[in-house]
């Protein structure tokens, strides 16, 4: 039976979990709570309220600390709306189209080296970040077992950053987009060497057909000849471009596994902050040894600077929004969309029509990356 008068209990983590008792009734069962759980956040940013069929016991056990009071409005009044049917997948189209306008930009900037390009969106970015911060209290420095991995996920998200922005100015943007989608199939393999998830013949098959993708846009000359490995521009930097790529699809998917091992103890913005603090650092030590710095002399390659640093994070916002209302598996689909646009943005604004090596190994990239999402989202379902 649930009292009428309001119980506070906290708990060791220092953190409050608000859980609303709606009825009265001594029966425990018909009694209805909506619990508000840290990270539940609705489009408005609060914490979101969800009806449980039973009241918890005030000592509930799982060292969680909580607000229990009661509540006698009707549990219906509680529910939120329903959200509209499709808008996580729509989020998820508008951050694909965010993130090619972006990786546009950057193979539209002149004379700035890609490292450059990455320092001007940590900053960018850092700007944004640290107000983030202020309001949400986080602090800097993140918790004191975590440090070591915040530090890790900063200097190999970073250099991913980079390796991928080079990618884009080496070589086509629909070989280097296709090439980064890559990354899912090496995180199954991370996952499963370090945090010992399960690695199955079906991950097996998704990598080959990855492995065989990659295979088909880099067109090895020991493999195809030299006439197939040929290209428009020149061979040995389109071979840089896609190793590029294939080594940011790596440091990315290391990345993803030191996020997955930080789980919910770190804050996103505290993750985003060692990310661009890091890789500044990193930017700026690496064009003081190639001697690559230099302001972009044009007026428009400054905008594009801007633009990069704009659309990268309305990306990651939409892309962050998606998640949160929406299942892994479809988002991971809908994300598919990034190659499509990469493939119209080649044609459009730079008329270099993709080779059919490069629309095959885009096809096994992509089936492999869709395959792995739906196999993920159906066991999830289970």
């Amino acid at each position: 039976m649930v009292n009428k008068q309001n119980m506070t209990t906290v708990a060791s983590r220092g953190q409050q979990n608000q859980i609303t008792c709606a009825g009265g009734s001594s029966d425990p069962v018909a009694t209805t709570v909506n619990i508000c759980a840290p990270g539940d956040q609705d489009d408005t940013g609060e914490f979101s309220a969800y009806p449980v069929p039973f009241c918890f016991p005030l000592n509930d056990g799982f060292g969680v600390s909580m607000r229990l009071k009661t509540d006698f409005s009707p549990v219906f009044e509680a529910k939120k709306k329903a959200r509209c049917p499709g808008l996580g997948l729509f989020y998820t189209l508008l951050s694909a189209f965010l993130f090619s306008v972006g990786s546009l930009f950057v193979k539209k900037v002149q004379d700035v080296h890609a490292v450059e390009i990455s320092a001007f969106r940590c900053v960018f970015q850092m700007l944004v970040v640290i107000p983030c911060l202020i309001y949400r209290k986080t602090g800097f420095i993140g918790p004191k077992g975590q440090r070591i991995f915040l530090l890790l996920r900063g200097v190999l998200g970073s250099t991913a950053m980079i390796l991928l922005y080079y990618a884009f100015q080496a070589t086509s943007l629909a070989d280097a987009t296709v090439i980064t989608f890559s990354s899912p199939v090496f995180t199954s393999i991370f996952a499963w060497i370090f945090l010992k998830e399960k690695y199955s013949p079906w991950d097996a098959l998704f990598t080959a057909f990855t492995i065989t993708g990659v295979i088909l846009i880099v067109r090895p000359p020991f493999l195809f000849g030299a006439s197939a490995a040929g290209t428009d521009e020149s061979y040995s930097v389109h071979l840089k471009g896609t190793f590029a790529a294939v080594a940011h699809a790596v440091f990315a998917a290391v990345t993803m596994v030191i996020i997955r091992k930080m789980g919910k103890s770190v804050d996103y913005f505290l993750s985003i902050w060692y990310y661009v603090v890091l890789g500044l650092l990193e930017s700026v030590i690496v064009l003081f040894i190639i001697g690559e710095w230099s302001l972009p002399y044009c007026g428009l390659d400054r905008l594009f600077l801007i633009l990069i640093g704009l659309f990268g994070l309305g990306g990651q916002v939409f892309l962050t929004k998606a998640l949160q209302i929406e299942k892994a598996g479809p988002v991971a689909i809908m994300k598919t969309m990034d190659v499509v646009f990469a493939f119209i943005f080649q044609i459009i604004f730079f008329n270099d029509m993709p080779t059919w090596w490069t629309v095959g190994g885009a096809l096994c990239v992509v089936a492999s990356s869709t395959g792995a999402a739906i196999r993920k989202w159906c066991q999830s379902s289970k």
